[in-house]
């Protein structure tokens, strides 16, 4: 972790997503910027929570660690998200490991300062209590769609979820990452991904997914769009 002294861009970012209107002025002078390499962990689970983090560039991980050394990955976070919401609550250890799978910026706060003194802030716990309620339903979708459809449909309503124009989806995520991601293991995936090109609905081209029959795929979705946060 480097921490990065540049108040134009710290303040850039704070003005892009109106932190502002989360947090007063006194705390805003407070803010730091730290910045993490691709693949540089941010968080490992069983520590402390030192800062509260605000994700603002970049892309990160969420991993649950079992007892056995095996690791679940629950999801990815984009900006603009929160990290350590329950950990300052509750004032426990954090949860799960969280890794940068790319270059990423996060604002930091010292939870310390949160916890003692804005705790009972009106805009900063409105600010929680969203958090953790999206969160909360983007955890139950994907859990009870991984659980209840077949990966066809759950790969499906992924790349809707993903679709950036008519034409083409550029996957930002390994293979491996969303095979993780939808519950499945790396072969399922890529034997669902030839199915649909069998079916004329897709063709793949590396991280390129080119959407063939847009309407079948959005049959296959079902409306239940994955959550990727």
């Amino acid at each position: 972790m480097k921490k990065i002294l540049d108040n134009d861009l710290l303040s850039n970012y704070i003005d892009k997503y109106n932190i502002e209107n989360i947090f007063d002025k006194d705390l805003i002078d407070l803010m730091e910027l730290h910045f993490y390499e691709k693949d540089e962990r941010i968080f490992k689970a069983g520590t402390n929570l030192k800062y509260y983090y605000l994700l603002v560039d970049g892309k990160i991980k969420i991993s649950y660690p079992f007892e056995n050394g095996k690791s679940m990955l629950l999801k990815f976070y984009k900006a603009f998200n929160t990290i350590g919401d329950l950990e300052l609550l509750k004032k426990r250890p954090i949860t799960c490991d969280i890794e940068a799978t790319e270059d990423t910026y996060l604002i930091a706060i010292s939870s310390d300062i949160l916890r003692k003194s804005y705790l009972d802030d009106s805009k900063f716990l409105r600010h929680l209590v969203e958090s953790l309620s999206e969160k909360l339903y983007a955890t139950i979708n994907n859990s009870s769609y991984n659980f209840v459809y077949p990966l066809i449909n759950r790969l499906s309503s992924y790349l809707i979820e993903h679709l950036i124009d008519k034409n083409c989806i550029v996957l930002n995520s390994s293979f491996l990452e969303i095979a993780q991601f939808l519950g499945t293991t790396y072969r399922h995936l890529n034997r669902t991904l030839k199915e649909l090109e069998e079916k004329s609905i897709i063709k793949c081209n590396n991280k390129t997914v080119y959407i063939l029959d847009e309407n079948r795929l959005r049959g296959l979705a079902i409306n239940l769009y994955i959550k990727s946060l």
